[in-house]
This record gives structure tokens, sequence and C-alpha cells, in this order.
């Protein structure tokens, strides 16, 4: 369990509130919007109506005690910048701010954000790989190079092992598991068996996995 200060309640730091307060996490809400933060308070586990510009109304809220502290104002951006920087001056552990243009990005970094939340870039990449394929199910970057991909399996590889198949030389791409009717099964060897209702976790450089499944 972490404890969070979660800066802007809009949409999207709604959506990250509930699945916080999903995962068991002690959250702490911030907004201006006394409505915003009536309609959070059921999921978190203290609000505060307040204005994050404001360096004495941040230091009240003794923000180096905090695990993370999220930044998610996305109308203002003049207003997550200078709460950004104020965390950081303030001590704040590790600061993430959400971004919604690469220039953004840019000064966020430069100025206290030590990673940036880019919603739409992100899931824009996400849907381009997950809808440009018909045997992409899902998709998660680790870097710049490598990726975990959950595909179907190839026709060609239906009743063989995953010995048999041996992409890890071909490759260099390592199978972690298989699912099937959503269950998945991470204890699999080379004479695991790949059949046709299976779906595979595959990690690997994602130029290899490209190849190997013509991404």
């Amino acid at each position: 369990m972490k404890t969070i200060l979660l800066i802007g309640i809009g949409n999207f730091g709604k959506h990250i509130a509930l699945e916080l307060n999903r995962l068991g996490h002690e959250i702490m809400a911030i907004d201006q919007s006394e409505e915003r933060v009536a309609e959070i308070l059921p999921y978190v586990t203290n609000t505060q109506i307040g204005n994050s510009t404001n360096m004495e109304f941040l230091e009240s809220l003794g923000v180096r005690n905090f695990d993370v502290c999220i930044v998610t104002i996305g109308n203002d951006f003049q207003s997550s910048l200078e709460t950004t920087s104020n965390l950081k001056e303030l001590g704040a552990q590790l600061v993430v701010s959400r971004a919604n243009r690469d220039v953004h990005a840019k000064f966020l970094l430069r100025n206290g954000a030590d990673e940036v939340l880019y919603p739409q870039k992100q899931l824009a990449k996400w849907a381009a790989i997950r809808y440009g394929s018909n045997h992409i199910l899902d998709y998660i970057e680790l870097d710049e190079n490598h990726s975990i991909f959950e595909v179907s399996v190839p026709k060609a590889w239906c009743n063989m092992s995953i010995g048999q198949v041996d992409i890890r030389k071909k490759y260099k791409i390592n199978i972690m598991a298989v699912k099937r009717n959503g269950k998945m099964d991470l204890a699999v060897t080379p004479d695991t068996v790949l059949e046709e209702d299976m779906t595979m976790l595959v990690l690997g450089e994602y130029k290899a996995l490209q190849k190997c499944f013509h991404i």
C-alpha cells in the first residue's frame, strides 16, 4: 500500500482515484472545485479544497510524507507546471505529472516532474497496435526497445510445443505465459503444447516482435 497525493480531480484524475482505491492505496485528493471533491470523497482517504499553485497550501499538506504525488491537471498547463515545480521544491519523493502535448512533457520534466503521464499519446499508440492487427490482443511497453504482447497462437504453431517453435533461439523472444478462457498459465515449459484457442504473452525487443508476428 502506498500513500498518494492526487492533485486535480477531472475525468482522468477521478479514474486514477477510483483505480487506486480499488488497489487499496491511501489517497489524498486535491481540487479547487467543491463539487468534484464531494464526488470523490467516498473513494479516497482524505480531501482538501485548495489551489495547488499556492506554496503555503501545498506545504500544509506535508508533501514529503507521500510516496507519490500525481498531478492530473489537464485544462491549465500553467497551473500544472507551477504545481509540479512547487512539489519538487517542497521535497516530494516522486512527482508524476500529466501532459497533453510533447512540449508540455518537456517543460514538466525540466521543472520537477520525475515522470510524465501522456494519456492521449499513450492510448493512441496502444490502440494503433491493438486494432491495427487481427492477432494482437494487448500490449505493454516496458521501455523504448522492449514490449510484452498478448498474441494469438499462429496457425503454423498450433499443436507444436514451445520447444519445437523455438522462437527464443530464432528471434530472442520469450513466451512468458499462455492464456485460455481468460485464465493465465505461467507454468510454461518447452513441453507446453500451443493450441488454437490459446493466446500467448511474449516478451522481447519490439523490432523482433514486429518481425516475428508481422505487426
